[in-house]
């Protein structure tokens, strides 16, 4: 049989965009075609065997291609050749080692959160280990060992049952590998720290040798490098991770505060004191404001706290105006649960600029987020922030970590979403004045923020790596070109290896 180069795959699937389906004889025939030589009688991969693909593969023309392929952000379409849902590590090895043998370009997904659809990619291959869902949990220890397929929901769930906790975001859906390999922070970050300080070991499948695979292990003994990498940089960057253990801590229950101001008019007064008390109080309180065109938001969550308690850390923001206050005591698996938003009732299409914040915004500065919350494009639009300040967020954990952001008082972002989920091109029409607007307004803030959060990346950014990591750019570099030197994991803003 005749070799098949990766330009041969391309013209076969040429057309996909177009509604050509692709054969899976084309697939079988690229991983045969590896036992071919290079013209002088040699295996042109000697030092791997040839690689075949296994787990739940499919391929463009399954019944659940459309499905399969979709992101949560449906600004992004992509049609992979194939799509591959890992079961166990071997398949994530097979899968690796295959793309690399058929030169067929590769990404990795979870969660399907990536807010620049960069888990998918047209022509190649997907990887996804959102099937690896196990939990294997050690209360006596305070350790967790789970599936990298388990999204923040199911984690939250899982340990919540245990009376135990570890630091995630606060939207369910996100897979929780994604969100800690790249920091990750919530309510529990003041408490606990970031997601990825409570990570003390993964298994990752990298790269090996000139055209395969293989898995190891990372921990604080073994590997020490590429842990501390994995904590802040980990996404698509060095492999492909397949399980996570974390050091958890004992939650019994905590206090959950919402409050709502009716339109903006209280926006400078409550933004002001929310910024110079929230993120220096009691270390137990995580919280976060969300303005939207017609109404402010405050959520407080206070581990082991009481309905006094929570009203009275946040009363210097609570007694601006007329706000309307609810708080709810009870599990933390419980509360986490019951603020979720079903993903079919959220908007199909998003945006997002990330941003931190190391001095309290001056008025000018929230005029601006006024202004601009006031003409937003949707009501879903918003203005987000996340409390840090005094805090476990404030310190590396033992071993260090690639996130570089410790020192600020808060993380913001404004966001804009439009469009109807599971309707192809709904939101077309409101596509230019979103994005104009984001791109407005994250402008008129650069004076007052500074950096990036790589989960969260801003497309476009000029010297978006120091934004990401700061100081540790070069030491991620130096890393990469140990663990992949031949760059197999690279996308729009993927670390390079130190030699390129």
């Amino acid at each position: 049989m005749p070799d098949i180069s990766r330009r041969t795959l391309l013209q076969a699937t040429a057309a996909v965009g177009a509604g050509a389906v692709v054969a899976p004889a084309v697939l079988a025939g690229a991983a045969q075609a590896a036992t071919g030589t290079d013209g002088s009688g040699a295996p042109i991969w000697a030092d791997c065997p040839p690689a075949e693909l296994t787990g739940r593969i499919v391929r463009f023309g399954d019944p659940d291609y459309p499905s399969a392929s979709l992101g949560w952000d449906e600004l992004f379409v992509r049609n992979p050749l194939v799509i591959v849902f890992a079961q166990n590590t071997q398949d994530v090895v097979n899968a690796l080692a295959w793309s690399r043998q058929n030169d067929v370009a590769l990404r990795v997904r979870s969660g399907r959160h990536s807010l620049e659809g960069w888990s998918n990619v047209d022509n190649g291959i997907v990887i996804d280990v959102s099937e690896l869902k196990s939990a294997d949990i050690d209360r006596a220890a305070l350790t967790a060992r789970v599936g990298a397929g388990l999204n923040q929901l199911e984690a939250v769930t899982a340990l919540a049952q245990q009376g135990l906790a570890v630091t995630t975001g606060t939207e369910g859906s996100v897979g929780l590998s994604g969100a800690t390999l790249g920091g990750g922070f919530g309510f529990l970050t003041r408490w606990l720290g970031m997601a990825c300080d409570s990570l003390i070991g993964a298994e990752i499948v990298v790269a090996s040798g000139a055209n395969g695979a293989r898995a190891i292990q990372v921990d604080l003994r073994n590997r020490r490098d590429l842990l501390w990498a994995l904590r802040g940089a980990g996404n698509g960057n060095f492999g492909i991770v397949t399980s996570l253990t974390y050091r958890v801590a004992p939650l019994r229950g905590v206090a959950y505060l919402q409050a709502t101001w009716s339109g903006l008019d209280d926006l400078r007064e409550v933004f002001d004191r929310w910024q110079r008390t929230a993120p220096f109080t009691d270390v137990r309180l995580g919280s976060q404001l969300e303005i939207h065109k017609s109404q402010i938001l405050l959520f407080g969550v206070l581990v082991e706290g009481t309905d006094a308690e929570v009203r009275r850390l946040l009363a210097p923001v609570l007694s601006v105006g007329s706000p309307q206050v609810t708080v709810q005591i009870g599990g933390w698996g419980e509360i986490y649960a019951g603020f979720q938003i079903p993903t079919q009732d959220e908007p199909a299409n998003w945006k997002f600029f990330s941003q931190f914040t190391r001095r309290p915004f001056p008025p000018e500065a929230i005029e601006i987020v006024r202004s601009f919350m006031a003409v937003a494009p949707t009501e879903d639009s918003n203005f987000f922030t996340q409390a840090f300040g005094v805090g476990a967020q404030a310190k590396q954990p033992v071993g260090g970590s690639a996130f570089p952001h410790r020192d600020a008082i808060f993380y913001s972002e404004p966001g804009a979403g439009w469009g109807t989920r599971g309707v192809p091109d709904s939101g077309d029409a409101l596509t230019p004045a979103a994005q104009a607007w984001i791109a407005e307004f994250s402008q008129a803030l650069r004076p007052y923020v500074d950096g990036a959060y790589v989960n969260v990346p801003n497309i476009g950014m000029q010297e978006w790596e120091t934004a990401y990591w700061g100081p540790n750019v070069e030491r991620l570099r130096r890393i990469k070109a140990v663990y992949d030197p031949h760059n197999v994991f690279q996308y729009e803003q993927s670390v390079p290896p130190a030699s390129c």
